[in-house]
């Protein structure tokens, strides 16, 4: 499992923790896709760490998450995709057919159907697609009719991408897939390693449109966290208020997820939002699309609107107005 990402697309909320650390409803994201593949029949993980794995560890000092067992492999330093995969099955000892997914992606996928196609094709590596209507943030993956991948092109214009099927993270390989990487220097995937297998006839690629997202940037967080209590997911809907949060009955809570210890004062507007544990929102403050970070603070009388982000601890003092901004600014020193 690839979790040693920076997360620099959600912060401020990642300046003092992993991304998969970040809660998502009532538990943090990694929770969500390690129970998901515990589903599936996955009672062993290896997570490969980079960015402060000391959260990591303090989380989960058994070495369990939802029932299954975590190796932790700590890049010395970032190794990028194909680098940190390398180094963590090494380190791991892994020398059979392996599942790689990336921590931040949230999904309904059977990962049985993967496992399945792999074996049928004799493949070397087989990937999950997902369909989007801008694929452009992604790799995009054009296959034949029998699977095969024929391309696999990063990141392409919105308007010459060949295909709407993308890369969703999740991917079955072999030992030998190992052998590619080269050591001693950071090696991508997606731009080095595959494109090698495509040349080879090696890759194959299952498309599914199950529920996927990944949740690496504030609007797809805030949207994950809705999904959830929607019941956009297979398992249902989840409660959207924590019994540990203090919600005025005088205060309009709709479509929100509020997290344990949050609290929201009489006459207080929270809409289509998330408040991480402890947050508040003072008498009159409205919060509005955004997401407020722990112990941040909306003061009376203050407006937060347009997907604004509130990192740890921030303060909007009363009667200011936030459309669109993240507190602490990058490079603020704040």
């Amino acid at each position: 499992m690839l979790v040693g990402g920076f997360g620099t697309r959600l912060r401020p909320l990642t300046t003092h923790l992993p991304k998969q650390m970040l809660p998502v409803v009532d538990r943090p994201m990694i929770e969500h896709v390690v129970s998901h593949l515990a589903e599936r029949g996955v009672d062993d993980a290896v997570l490969s760490l980079g960015y402060r794995p000391d959260a990591f560890l303090e989380a989960y000092p058994d070495g369990h998450c939802a029932g299954v067992a975590l190796h932790y492999a700590v890049e010395p330093e970032p190794l990028d995709t194909a680098g940190a995969i390398r180094f963590a099955a090494l380190d791991a000892g892994i020398d059979d057919t392996f599942v790689v997914v990336n921590g931040d992606v949230l999904t309904d996928f059977d990962l049985g159907k993967l496992l399945s196609r792999h074996a049928e094709a004799g493949a070397e590596g087989t990937l999950h697609l997902t369909p989007v209507d801008d694929p452009s943030r992604y790799g995009v993956v054009p296959t034949d009719g029998e699977g095969r991948v024929e391309a696999f092109i990063e990141k392409p214009p919105r308007e010459s991408a060949p295909s709407h099927w993308i890369n969703a993270g999740t991917y079955v390989l072999e030992p030998s897939v190992l052998a590619r990487i080269p050591d001693g220097r950071k090696v991508s995937i997606e731009r080095e390693t595959f494109p090698a297998m495509v040349a080879d006839g090696t890759l194959y690629a299952v498309e599914s449109d199950d529920y996927w997202i990944d949740a690496g940037t504030p609007a797809a967080y805030l949207r994950a966290q809705l999904d959830l209590v929607d019941g956009h997911r297979a398992a249902g809907p989840r409660d959207a208020i924590s019994p540990e949060a203090s919600v005025s009955p005088a205060a309009t809570v709709r479509h929100s997820v509020v997290m344990a210890g949050a609290v929201i004062d009489d006459g207080a507007v929270v809409v289509d939002s998330v408040l991480l544990p402890g947050a508040q929102v003072a008498a009159g403050g409205e919060v509005t699309g955004s997401i407020l970070g722990p112990r941040s603070v909306v003061e009376e009388g203050a407006v937060v609107t347009e997907l604004s982000v509130l990192g740890e601890g921030v303060i909007v003092e009363e009667g200011e107005v936030l459309v669109g901004e993240a507190r602490p600014e990058e490079g603020s020193g704040a």
